[in-house]
């Protein structure tokens, strides 16, 4: 049954330099293998457009989120020494935002407040 849609969604873009979107992608796996150990990942993939990449993730709260980023931090630590984050927007529930507000100030995000009248199946 349908309830209230609460899930803390995480939207990274990174711009890939010259001649490392091979290297990039090769870390695919290993980002999504430590993932899918987290209870509170809802979903978690990547898209290609170019030297574009976009990592669609989403947690059941921001205690996920931050759990997620501290599972991956020296994943991503190695993925920012080849690609720039050009945008990140974090989604979600106004007290759980909150919760996320100071721990990612230096990932330079956009908050977004998720609309209290969507669904989640």
């Amino acid at each position: 049954m349908p309830g209230p849609d609460r899930v803390c969604t995480l939207v990274p873009y990174f711009e890939v330099a010259d001649g490392k979107l091979d290297d990039f992608k090769a870390m695919f796996p290993k980002f999504v293998d430590r993932t899918r150990r987290e209870p509170g990942c809802v979903h978690y993939a990547f898209s290609v457009e170019g030297a574009n990449v976009h990592c669609r993730e989403g947690y059941d709260d921001a205690a996920a989120v931050l759990a997620h980023l501290d599972n991956v931090g020296d994943l991503l630590g190695q993925a920012l020494q080849i690609a720039r984050l050009v945008r990140l927007e974090v989604h979600g529930p106004a007290a759980e935002l909150d919760k996320l507000r100071e721990p990612l100030a230096k990932l330079g995000p956009r908050f977004f407040v998720l609309d209290e009248g969507g669904i989640r199946r």
